[in-house]
């Protein structure tokens, strides 16, 4: 943090119902999760006066605002894919530090699975034909090619195997096996992964994240709040962000994502090197995010990431790296853009309030840093945020 400006810390987080959700708008799921952040920090709502919000509604996050009785007078709808949040997450800290606000809660919630369910929407191919896409979604450039064609080019740049990538589900599984908030908990094993529906080359569908429903909230606060909260602060030590490209053509090198620069800019703002990091929350909408983004953050060497995977190094218990310790968007929830379930997994790990998916330091002392970082679109965005108690 820049001197003479204040800390700020994250004093609630939650998550709304989550998996199979049928009974519930996103509007409810907002209000819910919103409702518990609000009740897991001991705030007042009307300590509130910083509200964002993506993703719902014509006017967000105007429209979800006035649905949770709130008025803010700092407001952010930064939309950004699955990095949103993380970045909304930046900009709160930024504001909060300078005296533009006081406490910031940040929603998300949506019905993705249910709403396929209830035939109210259909899977996209695409996310539009205007602009830049234009000249790629007539070839059925859809979103899992993309991110297939990025992994295909790394396993030809350095070797990196497909039960490399498939290890990265099985260790996400055994997470989710520790988490009763998980939707899915049973274990799998890499021949699961390498013998199931091909998605596309070279994911099959446990290589792929799940669809769910489901909702979570974090609240920042300034240094000055901490003291009357009912939970302890995990401190916001650095972020940063990333925007790389929204064409393919455009992206310099597939095996490079956005997080090599907003982790850099995360860990050195914050004093941190990533050998220091405890715990570590990575989107994972496909296994080779979990790969590449380990590498671009630094835990690992550029093309070392299949090497790094194995052996069970992401795992809970075990491992030397807890990697999405609460099963991840591979298996515990995906309703979206999750990148803020990222920050909620992180604060709770910190908090040591992860029942029986609890990491540990070698000690056996509860992690003192942790590392989120989200990635939206097709690695278009990265936003990344170091904490730590």
């Amino acid at each position: 943090m820049t001197p003479g400006k204040r800390k700020v810390a994250v004093v609630g987080v939650s998550l709304s119902d989550c998996g199979r959700v049928d009974d519930a708008t996103p509007y409810a799921l907002h209000a819910q999760a919103a409702r518990r952040a609000l009740a897991d920090a001991g705030m007042d709502r009307s300590l509130v006066d910083g509200f964002a919000s993506a993703g719902l509604g014509t006017l967000p996050p105007v429209e979800v605002a006035e649905y949770l009785g709130l008025h803010p007078t700092w407001v952010d709808s930064t939309a950004v894919g699955g990095a949103t949040w993380e970045v909304m997450a930046a900009h709160a800290t930024d504001a909060i530090a300078a005296g533009h606000a006081e406490a910031v809660l940040l929603v998300y919630g949506s019905t993705a699975r249910a709403d396929i369910k209830a035939g109210r929407r259909t899977g996209n191919l695409s996310f539009g034909a205007r602009g830049p896409l234009q000249f790629e979604v007539p070839y059925g450039h859809t979103l899992i090619a993309k991110y297939a064609m990025a992994a295909r080019r790394h396993m030809h740049a350095y070797g990196t195997t497909l039960e490399q990538l498939a290890s990265v589900a099985v260790q996400a599984r055994a997470n989710a096996a520790l988490n009763p908030e998980a939707m899915f908990r049973d274990p799998i094993a890499v021949d699961d992964v390498l013998s199931g529906p091909m998605i596309a080359d070279p994911f099959t569908k446990l290589h792929c994240c799940i669809r769910s429903d489901g909702g979570a909230a974090v609240l920042l606060a300034a240094e000055e709040y901490v003291r009357d909260c009912r939970t302890a602060p995990v401190w916001v030590l650095g972020t940063g962000e990333h925007v790389s490209h929204t064409t393919m053509s455009e992206w310099p090198d597939f095996t490079v994502s956005p997080a090599a620069v907003s982790g850099r800019l995360a860990f050195g703002r914050a004093g941190i090197r990533p050998e220091e990091i405890d715990v570590a929350e990575i989107y994972d909408a496909f296994t080779y995010m979990t790969l590449v983004t380990l590498e671009d953050l630094g835990f690992c060497g550029k093309g070392e990431g299949g090497a790094f995977v194995e052996k069970g190094r992401l795992l809970v218990r075990g491992g030397e790296l807890p990697v999405n310790t609460d099963g991840g968007g591979l298996s515990a929830q995906h309703p979206g853009m999750r990148g803020l379930f990222l920050l909620v997994e992180a604060v709770r790990q910190l908090r040591g309030e992860a029942a029986g998916r609890q990491a540990r330091r070698p000690d056996g002392e509860l992690p003192r840093l942790a590392v989120a970082s989200g990635t939206g679109g097709w690695f278009c965005s990265s936003g990344t945020v170091v904490l730590g108690r």
